[in-house]
């Protein structure tokens, strides 16, 4: 299995992306287009589950989600909603946690595979060559 990514911003404190650019060189780093917003109305916290304060904590640990990952963030905040209420959750449910982490690039491997496409107007470094 070979070895997991190393961020790009990890990369930047430990200098790795200095000793070795062209690792790094290409990685697109995820923007805000529209923010996450509220939590849907649908979404409740009781006694038993806390779906609207997980909601928070994630949209405060992954910043880079945004209104397409609202679908996503709702089954990952009902999981962690019963983790944080005390409820016992089985193998399924962290699996599914662990999976919807990993789509939203929320551990560190995966956060360097978040690729967003280059921001309009930058010029790409190839057009000298092709025009």
């Amino acid at each position: 299995m070979p070895r997991p990514r190393t961020p790009k911003a990890v990369a930047a404190v430990t200098g790795r992306d200095k000793i070795n650019p062209a690792r790094f060189y290409g990685r697109n780093e995820p923007e805000i287009a529209e923010k996450l917003g509220d939590p849907p109305e649908w979404l409740l916290d009781t006694a038993t589950t806390k779906p609207r304060e997980a909601w928070e904590q994630l949209r405060s640990s992954i910043p880079w989600l945004n209104q397409s990952h609202r679908g996503i963030t709702a089954i990952a905040a009902t999981v962690m909603g019963r983790m944080i209420s005390g409820q016992e959750v089985g193998t399924q449910s962290m699996n599914l946690l662990r999976q919807c982490l990993g789509q939203m690039g929320a551990t560190p491997a995966d956060a360097s595979r978040v690729g967003l496409p280059d921001a309009p107007g930058e010029p790409d470094p190839a057009d000298e060559f092709f025009d």
